[in-house]
Formats: C-alpha cells, structure tokens, sequence
C-alpha cells in the first residue's frame, strides 16, 4: 500500500534539495547556533532551484507582488538591492537562536542575511530578509494629554520637546519551522501539514508532497515591535523591562471604536513604556520597554467575522450582555478565539528576553504562554478602570468572568455575580 504523502516518516527524508552552489538549494538545520550552517532561508520565486521553503517570502502581500508582476508594473524576477538595508540597531545572537525549542516561527538570522550570507548572495542566491530594523517617532495624542497632566515629563532622549518618543521600529515576518509548529500545537507533523494544505484550498501542495522541506512562509500578517530605549538592555534580566504583547484591533487601534479597550490599553501600554525608558530623574525607572504588535485582527477571526459578531452581540433578545459574549463570536467563528499564543513568545526569545518586569496586560493566555516558554513575569499591569470605554464594559465584565487577571487575579464578587444573574434573565 502507498505511504499517505500527509503522513511522512520522520526517518525519511526525500533528497531533491542536496545540492550546494548556485543551482541547488541550501540545506537548512533549524536550530544550528552557527546560521551558516543553520543555512539561509531561501523564498525566492525567480529561481526555483534554489528555494528551500514552502510558500514566499512577504506574507499575504505576496498576492501584491503577483499583481504587479502581472499588472506589468514590477518586472518578473527583480532582485532586491540591499545596499544600505541593515539593521540601525544590531540585537542578537543569543543562546536561545540556537535553541529549536525556543523559536519555531521566527528566522533568529532574518535581519542579518547581508552579513551572515554575503557569500552565499555573492553566489547569486537571492536571499531576502525576513526581519528589518529601523529608527522612527511616534506622536500619539494620548502622550501629548499624559504630558499635559504632568504623568510623562519631556526628557529630550525617550520623549521629545514636540511630544514624540523616539523608537527603535522592527518588523517581522513568520518562518514557520513545521516540525517545531507542530510540537507547539502537540499534533503530529503530518496532521499540521495536512490542515494547512486543505484549510488553504491546497494552495500549498508542497506542504504534502515535499516533506523533505519543513519551512514554511505562510500567507498572513507579521509583527512590528517598538523599543523604547536601549534593545540591548532588553535581554539583561537587571534592567527593568515594561512590555506589552498587543494583538491588532484596527477599529480601536486606529479609528477609536469604543467597543472594546484595545486603543485605550495600547495607548496605556505605550506610556507605561516610555516612563519604563525614562531616567529615574526624569521620573522614570530607568529601564526600557516594548510594545509588540502581532497582526491577528479580530482574534485572528478576521474583521468581516468580527463585525459580523458585533451584530449578532447586538440584536440579541437583551441586547448586549456579558454573559453571551464569547458565545456569539463561537455560534459565528466555530471557535472563540483563534489568536493561540503558542508562537507569541518566539519574538521575545528572539529579543534574549529572561525576564518581564512589568507585563501590561490582562490576559492569562498570554502571560501562561510567555511563562511557560521559561521566561519570568513579575508584575502584571491592568488597565485602569477610567479608561475603559462605556460601551466596553460588557466586553471586560465578560472577560473578568471568564478568568481575565485583576489586582485580586480572580473575578470579584460583584462582577460574577452580575454576569450571573444576565445568564438567569
């Protein structure tokens, strides 16, 4: 009988991708401390022998690039050039880049392809970064009101005169090392392999017919991190770090929709961040902070699925209540929430993150994750009661009673037994 090519036996390896030098593919060792023998990722779609991945670098933009490949706009086959490209901050390695337990969906040499693999580019491979680092500002006029009502003090170096922070900016895009993404989820490798070729409507064959290739670059959205202070000091366990973990809300985060408390708490975060970068005598604690910003709108539901539960929360017989909330988005999606933290902490491993001092965030799947991966939580920052919008409280009612950390880490009384009694109406 056949061997289930979804099924592949660990033992066994096809041998298609042997080859060294400009016509083969590199091998890649997931996990290897040295990247040139880890080897370099290689997505390129303009010559195929020598890609050693499954899917395209860029993520769903990829479907852009098609366009305008198409559209004739982007001649097929360009070639990035990466002069000038390199990171303006320089973070890595770690031990943990060396360690294939600690990172399964981040390339930990994605930044550094010019220098790592300059010999291999100088071979003709072409080798795109998965991982940019840059400098910028952020003008936020919720900083403005914090300086106005003397909570954040202008100090010229983390806050400016014209109320902008400075920032170092890094975005990141997935590289999924399947073996490890399937170890994560506790199924089997052939079992991910499959649910990704089908739940793609099989857009990825090679996902089942190559399993001598186990990375993928899969079509979805990345993460942007901003730093506040050193990146350095991130990875010294000594420095008080105050970070916040944000999954994207574009209704709140950027158009202010009082639905929820996503604006509010990043906008909280962010200014926990920069008083965490801030000197002591600048009224600071003399640490450095981070907001990473993954892009899962909607729970990773999407934000059609997400207005759709919107509706659905709405026109129920008693309007919106607490105690239906996650049941409206699962009668919709099939499932409450598909965000799955499992992968989140990979880019704080990346960062050399021992220790979160200061953690701003309410969720117990995210602070389970990140503790669980080894790295220590101290305090944990709730977002103050006077900025939860009025027409959210349903949503952190909810939240609160389904086991969201409060300064007690349990639901009060009060909260339980409201929730309780609209479950009885």
């Amino acid at each position: 009988m056949a061997q289930d090519p979804v099924q592949p036996a660990r033992h066994i390896r096809l041998t298609s991708h042997p080859n060294q030098g400009p016509a083969g593919a590199p091998v890649i060792r997931w996990g290897d401390p040295d990247p040139l023998l880890r080897g370099p990722v290689v997505g390129t779609t303009t010559h195929r022998g020598q890609r050693n991945v499954v899917g395209t670098h860029s993520g769903s933009y990829g479907v852009y690039r098609a366009l305008a490949v198409a559209a004739g706009n982007l001649t097929r086959g360009h070639r990035a050039d990466l002069t000038n490209t390199a990171p303006t901050d320089l973070i890595g390695p770690y031990p943990q880049w060396g360690d294939a337990d600690k990172m399964v969906s981040i390339d930990p040499w994605g930044a550094s392809v010019q220098s790592v693999y300059a010999d291999h580019l100088a071979q003709g491979y072409d080798i795109r970064p998965t991982i940019a680092v840059t400098k910028a500002h952020i003008h936020l006029p919720e900083i403005k009101q914090a300086i106005a009502f003397q909570r954040l003090h202008i100090d010229g170096k983390v806050l400016l005169d014209d109320a902008s922070a400075t920032v170092t900016k890094i975005a990141l895009e997935p590289v999924w090392w399947l073996p490890g993404v399937a170890k994560r989820f506790k199924v089997g490798e052939g079992e991910l392999r499959r649910a990704l070729f089908e739940e793609t409507g099989g857009m990825y064959p090679e996902l089942v017919t190559r399993s001598d290739i186990e990375v993928f670059l899969p079509p979805i959205g990345g993460q942007t991190l901003y730093i506040f202070g050193n990146p350095r000091d991130l990875a010294d366990p000594s420095v008080t770090l105050t970070a916040r973990v944000h999954d994207e809300c574009n209704g709140s985060d950027v158009f202010g929709s009082d639905i929820c408390t996503c604006r509010p708490y990043l906008t909280h975060a962010i200014e926990e961040c920069i008083q965490g970068a801030q000197s002591v005598e600048a009224g600071g604690r003399g640490g450095v902070g981070l907001i990473a910003y993954s892009r899962k709108e909607g729970r990773a539901l999407g934000e059609v699925t997400k207005f759709l539960v919107y509706n659905a929360r709405k026109r129920q017989e008693g309007g919106d209540r607490a105690d239906k909330y996650f049941l409206r988005t699962e009668c919709v999606a099939g499932v409450q929430d598909m965000r799955f933290q499992e992968l989140m902490p990979d880019v704080l491993h990346w960062l050399g993150i021992q220790k979160i001092h200061r953690l701003v965030s309410m969720s117990n799947d995210k602070y389970d994750a990140i503790t669980g991966s080894g790295i220590e939580v101290g305090e944990r920052v709730k977002i103050p009661d006077d900025l939860v919008p009025a027409d959210a409280k349903v949503e952190m009612e909810a939240k609160i009673a389904a086991g969201y950390f409060t300064d007690g880490s349990v639901p009060t009384e009060d909260q339980l037994s409201r929730v309780k009694g609209r479950a009885l109406e």
